[in-house]
């Protein structure tokens, strides 16, 4: 394995923790750092969203305190019974699909555990291309695989459940 390759992916894997970190934390101008400045996040079923300021603003509607009232019905009822609000997102089994000098494919699954135990788990598929020093998300494609049902962060979108 040649030097770049091994730097380029210490740099994706950044990259993923940036993501995840940020997101937990609810620090979601960080987490949009970890895209391109016109990066895509693609969720399952939806269109893609274009760019960090449509990422950050879908994502605070979302996870942010005053999001949707099943979720904030869920935090409610979780600070009334003296539960703490926690978001941890374990990522596993990174695989680098294809690493080119300009571009990266790679694949990852992801667990979601909050206050009420594993909330939902899935599959990230991403497109990395390098930006100056670093290696940052093109498209990120995110598929819901299971999701609790008193899930906190991933409320049902169709009968399906995609």
């Amino acid at each position: 394995m040649d030097p770049w390759e091994l730097t380029a992916r210490e740099q994706i894997r950044d990259s993923l923790a940036l993501y995840n970190w940020s997101g937990d934390a609810l620090r979601l101008d960080e987490l949009a750092l970890a895209f391109c400045e016109d990066g895509e996040l693609e969720l399952r079923g939806q269109e893609p969203l274009r760019g960090r300021e449509a990422i950050v603003e879908y994502l605070g509607g979302r996870a942010a305190p005053g999001g949707d009232e099943e979720r904030r019905s869920a935090r409610i009822d979780a600070a009334a019974s003296g539960v703490r609000r926690i978001v941890r997102h374990i990522l596993t089994n990174v695989r680098f699909l294809e690493l080119t000098r300009e571009h990266a494919l790679v694949a990852s699954y992801f667990t979601v555990v909050t206050e009420i135990g594993l909330d939902h788990y899935g599959r990230y598929r991403d497109t990395f291309v390098p930006v100056g020093d670093q290696w940052l998300i093109r498209h990120r494609y995110v598929s819901v695989d299971w999701r609790a049902e008193e899930t906190t962060m991933a409320p049902l979108r169709s009968p399906d459940r995609a």
